[in-house]
């Protein structure tokens, strides 16, 4: 057999015990389907952690997870059992290997970041940014972000069931942090979910609504429907996403038997409609993909929407070899009917410099998984380039891998630039992390940094030097 790089074996999928954990010795296999349960017993907070993980975990993890939470973390701590279970799968807290284990593990880097995680030298990048896609600067009305000429982006509430530590939406979405006050609705919001139904209907140019937030999981079921069904009266509508990582991180709420029923009644509208409605989701690591999750993703298929997507993030030390890639969609694909679809460049977000890969890596990446899945299956790996959206990573139209900088262009106006002549010829920039650079480009950027701090503030810029 002719060696390849990448060999293909199937890998069944399999539920880690819960059980494995301290806290969790005597959680039925009942309450654990539970949905109801699983919202419940979310970690929301370093005693909570203790009590499930117990006292064998070596004290200067949780010393070293505090002192993120307290001066870095963008995010608060919310891990539902069913992704805090996915961590370490194979050992028990008391196995003397399990604390070096966790620090390594995947899931754990992204949902429960610590502070040795983060870069020393550039936790943030300089041009790193709060709303670092500008989508509250689109919003048509609040929470409708308008980027796209037939695509908008509907934020329906700002909360989810869990919460990522590199959220692009850490502006919005969450608790407060120690470093970052969250931004936060004006509007009520059932008064903002009948102005966004106003503007469409008042725009018939928009025929793609991609309904997010936050997490469309946390929204009670009947408004959620409510808001689809609405969607579905309008005559340019004909795509709609329902975009949440809930689907991996608590599939319990995916099963239960008023959203499958629901789903069910919001599919046969959409076939007699013609419209297509799809659920994305958001999974960035194949042990995450597990039996209920594989379970859920099938029972949505099988109420007649017409896919289920994943939309997952390029983040290092989690994705970032073509294996653990490879690994990932396979799993999806093959186990959980879940299409592999997008993978993004992590968003140039504070303190996010440890997790984001450089534009050059990506482009590796993508090279190097070519050839494996089925044309369909194989996802695209994308920068999404602040004012411009997004672009496959070999879209660049120039790229300065010196000092780190892309170039990109576009090929339509967004509100922000409806009256600039200049905004389909203009180029737009994106940055490598610096610390990937050559030495003259880390000092070129040392230099344009002088006199600004050189770990800025969360959602702060320096003045770079003319």
């Amino acid at each position: 057999m002719i060696e390849q790089p990448y060999v293909y074996r199937r890998a069944e999928l399999v539920e880690p015990d819960w059980r494995r954990f301290p806290g969790w010795t005597d959680v039925t296999e009942a309450e654990w389907e539970s949905a109801q349960w699983q919202r419940a017993h979310c970690v929301k907070n370093l005693r909570q952690l203790r009590t499930v993980l117990g006292s064998h975990v070596a004290e200067a993890f949780y010393a070293d997870l505090e002192r993120d939470q307290a001066e870095l973390a963008t995010m608060s701590m919310l891990v539902p059992p069913q992704m805090l279970n996915t961590m370490v799968p194979g050992l028990p807290p008391e196995d003397r290997a399990f604390t070096d284990a966790l620090y390594a593990d995947p899931v754990r880097r992204y949902m429960l970041p610590v502070f040795s995680d983060r870069r020393a030298d550039w936790p943030s990048h300089p041009y790193s940014s709060r709303d670092s896609l500008h989508e509250a600067e689109m919003w048509a009305v609040e929470g409708l972000t308008h980027r796209y000429p037939t695509k908008v982006l509907a934020e329906v509430l700002p909360t989810c069931p869990q919460y990522c530590g590199h959220c692009t939406r850490m502006d919005l979405v969450g608790n407060p942090t120690p470093v970052v006050d969250k931004l936060k609705f004006s509007m009520a919001r059932d008064d903002r979910l009948a102005a966004m139904i106003g503007y469409l209907r008042a725009n018939p140019g928009v025929r793609d609504v991609v309904v997010s937030g936050g997490d469309v999981a946390n929204l009670p079921w009947p408004r959620l429907e409510a808001f689809v069904a609405d969607l579905m009266t309008i005559d340019s509508i004909r795509d709609i996403r329902l975009a949440s990582k809930a689907l991996m991180g608590l599939p319990q709420y995916w099963l239960t038997d008023e959203v499958r029923a629901g789903m069910e009644r919001l599919a046969v509208t959409a076939r007699e409609r013609d419209i297509s409605l799809a659920i994305h989701t958001h999974v960035n690591a194949a042990q995450s993909v597990t039996p209920l999750v594989a379970k859920a993703a099938k029972a949505m298929l099988a109420t007649g929407i017409r896919d289920v997507r994943n939309q997952g993030v390029l983040l290092r030390g989690v994705n970032n070899s073509a294996e653990a890639l490879l690994d990932l969609c396979f799993a999806l694909l093959d186990e959980a009917k879940i299409m592999p679809y997008y993978f993004y460049l992590c968003d140039m977000i504070p303190n996010a410099e440890h997790w984001r890969l450089g534009l050059f890596e990506a482009q590796q990446l993508q090279h190097q998984i070519m050839g494996y899945l089925p044309g369909f299956a194989t996802p695209r790996l994308l920068c999404d380039v602040p004012y411009v959206g997004k672009r496959w990573v070999h879209q660049v139209s120039r790229y300065d891998t010196e000092l780190g900088i892309s170039y990109w262009t576009k090929n339509y106006r967004t509100a922000v630039d409806a009256g600039d002549e200049l905004a389909l010829s203009r180029e737009f920039e994106y940055y490598d992390p610096i610390y990937l650079l050559p030495e003259s480009g880390q000092q070129w950027w040392q230099a344009r940094t002088a006199g600004s701090a050189s770990a800025p503030a969360p959602g702060q810029v320096p003045v770079l030097s003319a």
